[in-house]
């Protein structure tokens, strides 16, 4: 089909007929006219528009640009999308640097506490593995020793006892028997009541009547050395009770009455422990009435008692004090005194006289309840040595 042919379209009448032809009917020929010339026109733009539609339908070109547009579209999506996701990972890479920014410094943090908590650690220890090491040979050297060494110096505290023991047994009547000469006829019952005193003083827990407290004391004596309590409440035991303490305490008790003396166990650590014992026996007996008079000639020594029982007992400084459970005293005289008081105000003097003290004030035989620790022999033996040059 020809474009030009719609660009030029026929003419319906072509030879129209003129005004002077028809000069009868001008009217109906104009209606007529303009009729035929909608007609054409109708006619001519129908061809068009379907011509210009099958020209479409034919052409690829216009294919191809619809499809250049959808591309540059889609295209100018993607690039959005492309943008957003660089700006997503940009701040995905910033956070996950913070993250692990914050991450090394809480390893850090925490690497440093574990060193400082493993030094700390390693520090306790040692200071542990020292002492167990120092009373590891403490232990040794006091209690293992060689057999021979230790019967020896048994023997020797056996002599060096009796002889004091019959010593002080004299210097005791002869005490004793100064004021009582006034009533003559009195004497002989003095004399027979001097003999059966020591009897009677060095064993009441013997008689009859304490049967239930001894039973009570080798109960506690058992559950010390059995089953020790260190956390246990004040004035009782809360150490390690080995077989020798409690053999030197139910010595003390039930051999000696509460009264009497002990060998040393040759440093003041060891004969702290003992008299803790005796201390944490006694009060379940007598109560608070109990009174722990510490006798030693110095007051490093006295230091170290009361830093011994404390750690025995659990008690702390308000427990020492002229009116307290424990008293410290540099002197012999001083501690009579006290006792004397105490026994007036109905209390229960516990005398312990440390190793340093070389005799005993006889002034405190006079109490119930006492125990001295006697120095090792040989020790004495060779200050006596050096004195004598």
């Amino acid at each position: 089909m020809n474009p030009e042919e719609y660009q030029n379209p026929p003419s319906v009448n072509e030879s129209p007929t003129s005004p002077e032809e028809s000069p009868e009917n001008p009217t109906l020929e104009t209606s007529a006219t303009e009729e035929s010339t909608l007609e054409v026109t109708e006619v001519v733009a129908e061809n068009v528009t379907t011509e210009v539609e099958a020209i479409a339908e034919d052409s690829p070109e216009v294919e191809i640009g619809k499809r250049i547009l959808e591309l540059q579209q889609q295209e100018a999506q993607l690039k959005t999308e492309i943008a957003n996701l660089q700006s997503s990972y940009t701040s995905l890479q910033s956070q996950i640097g913070e993250a692990q920014t914050a991450m090394g410094k809480l390893v850090q943090e925490s690497l440093s506490q574990l060193e400082q908590r493993k030094q700390a650690l390693q520090i306790s220890i040692e200071q542990l593995e020292k002492r167990q090491e120092r009373i590891r040979n403490e232990m040794r050297t006091t209690f293992a020793g060689a057999s021979q060494d230790l019967a020896i110096r048994v023997q020797g505290f056996k002599d060096y006892l009796a002889g004091s023991l019959q010593d002080l047994a004299i210097a005791a009547e002869q005490l004793q028997l100064v004021p009582q000469r006034k009533p003559e006829p009195e004497k002989p019952p003095i004399r027979e009541t001097k003999a059966a005193e020591p009897q009677s003083g060095n064993v009441p827990f013997a008689s009859q009547q304490f049967q239930e407290t001894n039973k009570q004391i080798r109960r506690l004596i058992d559950q010390y050395r059995t089953k020790p309590d260190y956390y246990g409440p004040p004035w009782q035991l809360r150490r390690t009770f080995e077989p020798v303490h409690a053999e030197r305490v139910s010595n003390w008790f039930f051999t000696q009455g509460g009264r009497g003396a002990l060998r040393t166990m040759g440093s003041r650590l060891q004969n702290t422990l003992i008299a803790s014992a005796i201390i944490s026996i006694l009060y379940p007996i007598y109560g608070n009435k109990v009174r722990t008079l510490v006798l030693a000639n110095s007051p490093e020594r006295l230091g170290e008692w009361r830093r011994g029982l404390q750690d025995c007992l659990g008690i702390g400084r308000p427990d020492f004090g002229p009116d307290r459970g424990v008293v410290l005293f540099e002197t012999a005289e001083a501690v009579a005194q006290k006792a004397e008081r105490l026994v007036k105000a109905n209390q229960m003097p516990f005398i312990v006289v440390d190793d340093s003290e070389e005799q005993i004030s006889l002034a405190l035989l006079q109490f119930p309840l006492w125990l001295a620790f006697a120095p090792d022999p040989r020790t004495m033996r060779s200050s006596n040595y050096d004195d004598d040059f």
